[in-house]
């Protein structure tokens, strides 16, 4: 069995609602096609005054939408203080985040890039990796690291974690699904040259593909794999 197939039941954890197909929308519709449960864990909503509920549910609406697109199993929504996380305890986050990761029982995890610039993201990658811990044999057995257009690539490498991908998954037969389920989200999407723009998603994806040979890929970073004995 190839490592790709492997991955049976899959835990995208996005700390808000776009995040998740940004950096692995491609790879989500290849896992639901192989037939892969692929579950997103939407951390945070946004709430008034910041947010008004008639956007947030826009929002979440275009998220549906989106996972619909991609073949997503399920959505589950943490409703967490979006931009606002840092205000939130610890425990709590680790908590609500654990809870579901434990419903869930994923196999592999994809998780938000440690160093993005968003604290939010930062904060969702720690509460996930807290879960991660190998207590058991129940502990996922692969953990990678994801990609934000505007969020990763906007953090200062040499005093912030760099991102620097050593795995990579061809999505040459599904970029073009992954920009359409990002333009669902048509509260989000930009215009070119904004990094959140069809134009700026295809360059990153041709750029990630053409590292190994392939017309599009999506780039990780391996947090741990565990080769269990047979």
């Amino acid at each position: 069995m190839s490592e790709f197939t492997a991955m049976r039941r899959v835990a995208v954890v996005a700390p808000h609602p776009d995040d998740e197909v940004l950096g692995c929308g491609g790879t989500m519709a290849r896992l639901a096609s192989a037939g892969s449960e692929v579950h997103v864990v939407i951390a945070t909503r946004g709430r008034p005054p910041r947010f008004s509920d008639g956007y947030m549910d826009r929002v979440m609406a275009e998220a549906d939408a989106a996972h619909a697109m991609l073949g997503a199993t399920r959505t589950h929504r943490l409703d967490l203080p979006a931009a606002e996380l840092d205000g939130v305890p610890a425990a709590e986050v680790n908590a609500a985040v654990g809870a579901c990761l434990d419903a869930i029982a994923p196999d592999t995890l994809f998780l938000p890039f440690v160093g993005d610039i968003h604290l939010d993201h930062q904060i969702c990658f720690t509460a996930a990796m807290v879960w991660a811990r190998p207590r058991s044999a129940g502990a996922p057995e692969r953990i990678f690291a994801y990609e934000t257009l505007s969020e990763t690539n906007w953090a200062a490498p040499g005093t912030t974690p760099a991102f620097l991908p050593d795995s990579f998954i061809d999505i040459s037969a599904q970029i073009e699904r992954k920009v359409e389920a990002f333009a669902a989200f048509r509260s989000q999407a930009k215009a070119f040259p904004d990094e959140r723009s069809p134009q700026a998603i295809r360059a990153l994806a041709t750029m990630r593909g053409t590292t190994v040979f392939c017309e599009a890929a999506e780039a990780f970073m391996a947090v741990r794999q565990i080769w269990r004995a047979a």
